[in-house]
């Protein structure tokens, strides 16, 4: 580690993050390497941002190739990647309007102004209520905060955001009383809670609650900002569940690396905002746009397959293994419960040349969608090696 670095992180950066003793200066692929070059199998894949690794040839070109003609211009004109971005995205889910931001979180609060005007138009101004679930995580901005449904993230930072309120993951009853008691313009959920544990929800649930939102004419909003772009084997987690929501949030793998949120909007509220109601300097950027497009279009349906096949040889490789009590997850969003705690693990495994990551008190693995096999088996039995001599 190099110490002058270590120095100057910690005398101008923020004091927000707990690092690892680890300097990363370059990689390639699932590969990544610190300044005195040590390799490490990226298991993290910059928490889900990096879906088809570290410098891909393919997103690199196309970034580059539109770094020489615009790089940035405002949203009061015409770009390409933008459009394009847009139509491939309506076109590959069935969603009719896509607003484009920064963040995951900047894309949950596209989603609740869609809702929120959207019911004060259809009901009045009075059906305002966001509901989402115990444990789910939306964001850091003071609005996403009071979505969240975990209280020690609220704890510093009162008063949030009025207007939001939580239900048990999986008790539809809880989250109708919840509708009743307050006039509600939208319900938020996670198809798999990733910060909460990497835990699914049940199918039927999500079912249930969708046939709810249709009869109650409530938007229906599914957060796919770390479960989407490929990430649990289908382009989106939704569609493993038979449902179509209203809106969909989503970020991180779309961008390949470089900072995007989109929301896409359903038919039912894809006129809501209007020109002047919402806006992002940087959304929609075409540099970003157009490495998103070649994230994307890469992402058929044999890819999809590939991700699955991998995923099942970790569920495999992971359920029932020495020092491992259970395993959670969908696609290439895998948690493990170890007997080890969790924290520990993860730094034997950096020590050992492994980076993954935590998930309360879970280790958790998302690693690039095209990690190459012998990689991912390499560093499944790292791990579990580190388990074991638990």
């Amino acid at each position: 580690m190099n110490e002058q670095l270590k120095v100057l992180d910690q005398t101008y950066i923020a004091n927000t993050y707990a690092r690892f003793p680890v300097d990363l200066v370059s990689g390639s692929g699932s590969l990544v390497y610190d300044a005195a070059g040590k390799a490490y199998i990226d298991m993290g894949s910059g928490i889900g941002v990096t879906a088809f690794g570290i410098a891909d040839p393919v997103w690199q070109e196309a970034v580059t190739k539109q770094l020489g003609k615009l790089q940035h211009t405002s949203n009061l004109y015409y770009t390409e990647p933008c459009a394009r971005l847009a139509e491939l995205l309506c076109k590959r889910t069935g969603m009719k309007k896509v607003f484009f931001s920064n963040s995951g979180a900047e894309s949950n609060e596209c989603a609740i102004k869609f809702a929120r005007k959207y019911a004060a138009e259809k009901k009045g101004a009075a059906y305002s209520a966001i509901i989402t679930l115990e444990n789910s995580f939306h964001g850091r901005t003071l609005t996403t905060l009071a979505a969240t449904g975990q209280a020690h993230y609220h704890e510093l930072f009162q008063p949030l955001t009025p207007g939001f309120y939580h239900a048990p993951a999986g008790d539809l009853e809880a989250m109708k009383k919840l509708t009743e008691e307050h006039p509600t313009a939208g319900i938020l959920i996670e198809c798999i809670q990733g910060e909460g544990g990497v835990i699914p929800l049940e199918k039927p649930f999500v079912r249930a609650l969708a046939d709810f939102c249709a009869e109650q004419d409530i938007l229906l909003m599914i957060d796919e900002v770390q479960t989407g772009n490929g990430r649990t084997g289908t382009l989106y987690a939704y569609q493993q569940y038979g449902v179509q929501p209203d809106i969909v949030s989503t970020a991180k793998g779309i961008g390949g690396g470089l900072p995007l949120g989109a929301t896409l909007i359903g038919e039912k509220a894809q006129n809501v905002l209007g020109f002047g109601d919402h806006g992002s300097t940087f959304g929609g950027n075409p540099v970003c746009c157009a490495g998103a497009i070649s994230i994307l279009e890469r992402m058929d349906e044999a890819f999809l397959a590939s991700v699955r096949e991998k995923s099942a040889y970790l569920f495999d490789a992971l359920q029932g293994a020495k020092g491992v009590r259970s395993v959670s997850g969908m696609g290439l969003m895998v948690g493990v419960e170890t007997l080890r705690p969790a924290k520990e693990i993860v730094s034997v495994c950096i020590e050992r040349g492994v980076l993954c990551l935590t998930a309360k008190d879970k280790v958790r693995f998302l690693p690039a969608l095209n990690i190459p096999m012998e990689l991912l088996k390499q560093a499944v039995e790292c791990f579990l090696a580190v388990c074991a001599e638990g």
